[in-house]
């Protein structure tokens, strides 16, 4: 089943109609899906689908020039002596005609010859620009992809036509995966796995969540079980340091010197390793949406999988590697599980369903950006938050997100409007308070009872119609 991916689809089948040159440089972490996008969009076209396989040059040379041959209709010839004539013989193969040749995880094929991005940027300049060539470098090591690839000190800077960051699915696309599931089963699932399709693909929907979790990522023998661990073996040098961080922030950890502590490094050291996984896109740094002073910066895991499991797996390995993912779900996870939604899951979701109105022009103006924001309140003399500031200017959406078993009161929103009251610069002001599990009477009557549309209560159903196109989008709810 080829989910999403609409926009991806798009693009390279405008570039594809143009039918001069092109060179489309793609990239995304492991199991993103690049290859599946590539299979689905050259199903009805030519294409010569090379994977770059890891070992040495002259063994990738031999099967290069195999592929290329059959593609021609040439088989029986010689492999190429060099690249450098593979890629002549390929220069006039596009001369008058048009076709795909992808070459599927370049940087192993780069790492078996560093000449490699230099003899391909030598054919670009001299015979592949002029022809009719589609070529699509692929990777998933993200590093080289935008060190050896895309930044200027590679051969090859300059020459792409387009270049596409793969990013992992959102939660309405995720969604798509489990027509089964319940929408809050859905909300659980996409908080264990993220937006990863290859991990989107491993639970079933037929199974409740927890079996899933148990089978599927508590269990050493899944494929999920080490994910973590082998994509930063491919990715690092040393994956235990980088284990120790990771950890320390799926943990609750944001500050530096807190992740240093936790991790047991030197406060400078530990923010150079915080900086490889910043470009790796595993880790991010974010800052309060307004008033971005640098030292209220905290880091978080941009990925949901990768929290869940250095939150519940890592150290509690030995459970699972002696058979008792069970024991280790309802000891730590079950008890945990509405905790871990609620700090990181649920907010971002509720940011998804006010984008998506936002796009289609359904709330009271349009925002043009929106985040969490953290601070000082100097009247109560403590640190506050809110959970997202939706804002334009002068215009403001201030923002409650609980993911409760209990409905949410009217000293819920008392609160956020004191906290709204922190921003006098905001003329106009609209609060929002999303539940998981709805909202007592005295809330909804006295929502009722303003002349504004001031609040706003969002529960699941308006989440759901919105993110899942089940309706046009909550309205003000009584």
């Amino acid at each position: 089943m080829f989910v999403g991916r609409q926009k991806e689809m798009a693009a390279l089948g405008r570039l594809y109609a143009r039918e001069d040159f092109q060179f489309v440089v793609m990239y995304g972490r492991r199991r993103v899906g690049k290859t599946t996008l590539l299979n689905e969009f050259v199903k009805d076209k030519p294409a010569l689908f090379f994977s770059a396989p890891q070992h040495d040059d002259a063994g990738a040379l031999r099967v290069f020039s195999e592929r290329l041959h059959s593609f021609l209709g040439q088989g029986g010839l010689s492999p190429f002596a060099t690249w450098a004539a593979a890629f002549e013989q390929l220069a006039k193969a596009a001369e008058d005609r048009r076709f795909v040749l992808i070459i599927d995880e370049f940087p192993y094929l780069a790492n078996a010859n560093r000449s490699i991005p230099s003899l391909l940027q030598n054919a670009i300049d001299r015979r592949l620009k002029d022809g009719r060539l589609f070529l699509v470098l692929c990777g998933s090591s993200l590093g080289f992809m935008e060190r050896g690839v895309l930044s200027a000190k590679s051969p090859l800077y300059g020459r792409a036509t387009a270049q596409l960051r793969i990013t992992p699915f959102d939660f309405a696309t995720a969604a798509d995966f489990y027509p089964q599931y319940r929408f809050e089963s859905k909300m659980t699932a996409f908080g264990v796995l993220g937006g990863i399709p290859k991990y989107l693909e491993t639970f079933v929907d037929t199974e409740p969540v927890e079996n899933n979790i148990v089978d599927h990522i508590l269990n050493d023998r899944s494929l999920l079980y080490e994910e973590p661990m082998n994509f930063l073996r491919e990715e690092l040098r040393e994956p235990a340091t980088y284990n120790a961080i990771i950890e320390a922030i799926a943990g609750g950890a944001s500050k530096l010197n807190e992740i240093a502590t936790k991790a047991g490094l030197p406060t400078d050291k530990c923010a150079k390793y915080l900086r490889t996984l910043i470009s790796l896109h595993v880790v991010q740094r974010e800052m309060p949406v307004i008033g971005q002073n640098r030292k209220n910066g905290i880091y978080r895991i941009c990925d949901n999988f990768f929290t869940f499991w250095y939150r519940y797996v890592f150290e509690n390995a030995d459970m699972v590697e002696r058979g008792d993912g069970q024991g280790l779900y309802d000891l730590f996870v079950r008890p945990d599980l509405d905790n871990y939604i609620g700090a990181t899951v649920f907010e971002g979701i509720c940011q998804e369903y006010l984008w998506g109105l936002n796009a289609r022009r359904k709330l009271p103006f349009v925002f043009s950006r929106a985040g969490r924001w953290w601070g000082n309140d100097p009247r109560r003399r403590e640190q506050s938050e809110i959970d997202i500031i939706a804002f334009h200017k002068r215009q403001a959406l201030f923002c409650e997100c609980k993911w409760r078993t209990e409905k949410l009161g009217l000293d819920v929103l008392e609160t956020l409007r004191e906290r709204a009251g922190l921003f006098p610069d905001f003329s106009e002001k609209h609060l929002y308070l999303f539940s998981r599990s709805g909202f007592t009477k005295g809330l909804r009557d006295h929502v009722s009872q303003l002349d504004s549309a001031e609040v706003t209560l969002v529960g699941l159903e308006d989440l759901e119609n919105v993110l899942l196109d089940t309706d046009e989008g909550s309205q003000r709810s009584t």
